[in-house]
């Protein structure tokens, strides 16, 4: 308290305030670093959410705890690096991003590289929390299918109704869905989330998302959050059944959403963004309304004066 008071009143004197000598300059480590932090909180709030609903057997949440989870864990990723990376933690959001011109390409190997290793970090660190727990749910026998798979806390698998082709339908249409409504809640000339309100507006749309399109395959809409925790598993005991399962589901969810996040993301400039009017055309539409709504100013004088008594 002493040192922010100190602080208060440096500036109140028009002191300048030095940064500490750590503050790192370079934007493409400090947007790497935020992004492999959010991500890191994401995914670790999400997998746990699974881990306790799986090895809990329904004592502690079911399928919509897992929902949950992950929405609140994406509103809380938000809120740790989304002023500084934007806080994507999504391959396929940063891709779309690239495809459009919003973030420049040579950011792409930062994104990648910080969401995979904040995934994967994620993935070691709940099995760290949940060792004993998974190993007394399973018996020590780490499977990827079976009533007593485990593999599925950390990655995607589809049902076993779900053909390939069906689940890459699946993924492309559930990331494409993620994509269309995160252009419409960023977009200033339609009705953008409140200011503030972004980190809730985005989890709840990945709990939407989760509510409704989840069954097929878990809704892993998301490359890093698959692939890597998936790896994780390949090494931490459960082996290549992680990519024999599924009729070799794992690249499913590794391409998909990628074509997704491009294709709803389009969809939504095709039919909503590049319609918006200038700025010029929408203050002339104001300007005619408003002409029919002019009142002498006396009036305006007694309307403001009845409003402040």
């Amino acid at each position: 308290m002493k040192e922010l008071g100190e602080m208060a009143v440096s500036l109140s004197r028009g002191d300048k305030v030095r940064r500490p000598k750590v503050w790192l300059k370079n934007e493409f480590v400090r947007v790497g670093l935020a992004e492999f932090l959010c991500t890191y909180v994401m995914m670790t709030f999400g997998l746990g959410s699974v881990a306790q609903v799986v090895t809990g057997q329904g004592a502690f949440g079911q399928y919509l705890s897992i929902n949950m989870g992950f929405a609140l864990g994406v509103t809380m990723g938000v809120h740790v690096g989304g002023k500084v990376s934007g806080a994507h933690m999504n391959a396929a959001v940063t891709i779309t991003m690239c495809t459009f011109g919003r973030l420049a390409w040579r950011m792409l190997p930062v994104y990648l590289f910080a969401q995979l290793l904040g995934s994967f970090l994620a993935a070691g660190t709940i099995y760290a929390v949940y060792y004993e727990a998974i190993h007394d749910y399973c018996g020590g026998n780490l499977t990827v299918v079976g009533d007593r798979a485990t593999a599925g806390i950390f990655a995607t698998y589809p049902a076993p109704y779900l053909s390939l082709q069906a689940g890459f339908i699946d993924q492309v249409f559930g990331t494409g869905m993620l994509l269309l409504c995160l252009m419409a809640l960023s977009d200033q000339k339609n009705k953008p989330a409140a200011a503030g309100s972004e980190p809730v507006a985005v989890g709840l749309l990945v709990l939407l998302i989760g509510i409704s399109l989840g069954s097929n395959s878990g809704y892993a809409i998301n490359p890093n959050r698959d692939i890597a925790p998936r790896v994780f598993t390949a090494i931490a005991g459960w082996g290549a059944d992680v990519f024999r399962a599924g009729h070799g589901w794992w690249w499913v969810p590794l391409v998909a959403p990628p074509i997704g996040g491009v294709l709803g993301a389009g969809l939504y400039k095709a039919l909503v963004e590049l319609h918006h009017p200038f700025l010029s055309e929408q203050g002339e539409g104001l300007l005619d309304e408003s002409k029919e709504d002019i009142v002498p100013l006396e009036n305006h004088k007694n309307n403001c004066a009845d409003a402040c008594v």
